[in-house]
């Protein structure tokens, strides 16, 4: 009897442990796990925790765009340029042709920017000290009418873009500034998933496309950080204006899973 209600007491114990079992959290220091079922919001699928969100309208007329940051990032969306996919699993990111740009850039975007301390400070870390990585699970969903050109993830440093993941029309490619470009994928299909990955460690930039690297590249920069999101490479207006582009016409892409992890520096910020 004694045998019994023992092994009756483990019984309940295992199952009351699974029931409550404490599951992994998204926070700043790891990469997510998956969104819940009902996501309704943008920051309930991605961890925004140490990002600002650029996107393609000026609301108020300035120099730049309209920016959102934290805290208020956590709990925003955009029916038309921000927000949760249909299955809740994933966070569309879109811009159009005749949307606002920023200062430095011709095009426009809906895009997000590494901060640091919760959003509070723009992330500036070097190519020659630590470890850095961005690591983006994707799918493109649309590209302009015309010049079907759109970036889905960057690094930047003070001044220009240092490396690019971007499409071409159907050609999935890493192209680095004033230097090489290196193919994907040849014929990329709309709306098929890939992940992207870039690694950075004394001055190197090593480039992986589902898990398999690619392509490295000697490249040495300062006050860098990483960008994901829609920045589509077509305008219908300006002084890069793409002839024939409809100022409606948008490119997209849904973010399913986006995390940067820095290594080996003494103010290093992870997420």
């Amino acid at each position: 009897m004694k045998i019994y209600i023992c092994a009756l007491g483990i019984l309940l114990s295992a199952l009351t442990c699974s029931k409550y079992a404490v599951q992994p959290t998204r926070n700043a220091y790891s990469p997510q796990g998956p969104a819940p079922e009902n996501a309704k919001l943008p920051g309930e699928v991605l961890n925004l925790t140490n990002w600002k969100l650029t996107l393609p309208i000026n609301t108020d007329a300035s120099v730049n765009p309209d920016e959102i940051k934290q805290p208020v990032l956590n709990t925003y969306s955009n029916p038309d340029y921000f927000f949760t996919s249909k299955a809740n699993n994933a966070v569309a990111f879109r811009a159009n042709a005749g949307g606002a740009t920023t200062s430095g850039s011709n095009f426009p975007r809906s895009e997000l920017r590494e901060m640091t301390d919760g959003g509070k400070k723009p992330a500036a870390w070097s190519s020659a000290e630590g470890t850095h990585t961005l690591f983006i699970d994707q799918r493109i969903t649309h590209l302009p009418d015309v010049r079907k050109h759109m970036v889905v993830g960057q690094i930047h440093d003070a001044n220009k873009y240092v490396i690019f993941f971007r499409i071409e029309d159907k050609k999935l490619l890493v192209s680095v500034n004033g230097g090489a470009r290196e193919v994907l994928d040849e014929n990329y299909i709309l709306g098929t998933r890939f992940t992207v990955k870039m690694v950075v460690n004394n001055n190197t930039v090593k480039c992986y496309y589902n898990d398999l690297l690619k392509s490295t590249f000697d490249i040495v920069f300062n006050d860098a950080y990483f960008k994901a999101g829609a920045y589509v490479q077509s305008s219908c207006k300006g002084s890069k204006k793409t002839d024939g582009e409809s100022c409606n016409a948008y490119g997209e892409v849904e973010i399913y899973n986006v995390w940067v992890k820095h290594e080996g520096i003494k103010t290093a910020e992870t997420r």
